[in-house]
């Protein structure tokens, strides 16, 4: 295949039956499962490479789809790695709703968001890393300052609202408004995480004991 092939290859609009569509970028959707195996081989790549690492040819080639299709629905890697980590906040965000919606206790709350942390950073540390790189970038880029922003308002405001129906239904009884106390629970949550991910081999049974201790005082009498 000669050169000019390759160009037009990498820069051509996916058709159709590709997932295509005619809105205008950064409002184009593309289907679920190319969407999902674009999403994880970023994920993948970030983890290992870093965002300065992780080019349209690493995360296309480990997708399974062209170039040109990752500059068509998301124009630069930063805006992929937005939409990466959009994605899954919406999905965990979904799942965590899913687990305390089966809460009857404050104590059934707590422990299920403490778990729910457990797990992510045992279970995938890749997420948390994607989050971490995010904020760095966004430190350096003003367009991505703003969606990151954007995105940690949306999560804040998703747990204020979980945390406002649980009081409603006199499961918990919170000490401050709804969006502080989510802000606080984040703040424990990431700072947790980023110490438990610098040291995988450290037992943190304690420390996360503290933390559960400091997230009663603001949910319970």
């Amino acid at each position: 295949m000669d050169a000019v092939a390759l160009d037009r290859n990498a820069t051509e609009e996916p058709s159709a039956a590709e997932g295509g569509s005619t809105t205008t970028p950064g409002a184009r959707s593309l289907s679920g499962e190319k969407a999902q195996r674009i999403v994880e081989a970023m994920r993948r790549s970030v983890a290992r490479r870093g965002t300065a690492g992780s080019t349209f040819d690493h995360v296309s080639r480990e997708a399974g789809v062209s170039r040109g299709l990752l500059h068509y629905y998301f124009g630069t890697k930063e805006q992929l790695l937005v939409e990466a980590v959009r994605r899954d906040c919406e999905l965990r965000l979904e799942l965590l709703e899913r687990q305390l919606s089966t809460a009857q206790t404050a104590d059934d709350f707590i422990d299920l968001m403490a778990e729910n942390l457990q797990e992510t950073v045992r279970d995938d540390p890749d997420f948390v890393t994607l989050v971490f790189e995010l904020f760095t970038l966004s430190r350096r880029n003003a367009d991505i300052a703003v969606e990151y922003a954007e995105l940690m308002r949306r999560t804040r405001e998703q747990v204020a609202g979980m945390l406002a129906d649980a009081q409603h239904q006199g499961i918990l009884r919170l000490h401050a408004d709804p969006e502080a106390v989510a802000e606080v629970l984040f703040s424990l949550g990431d700072g947790l995480a980023l110490r438990m991910l610098a040291e995988p081999d450290r037992d943190f049974a304690r420390t996360v004991q503290a933390g559960i201790a400091c997230a009663r005082s603001l949910l319970t009498d």
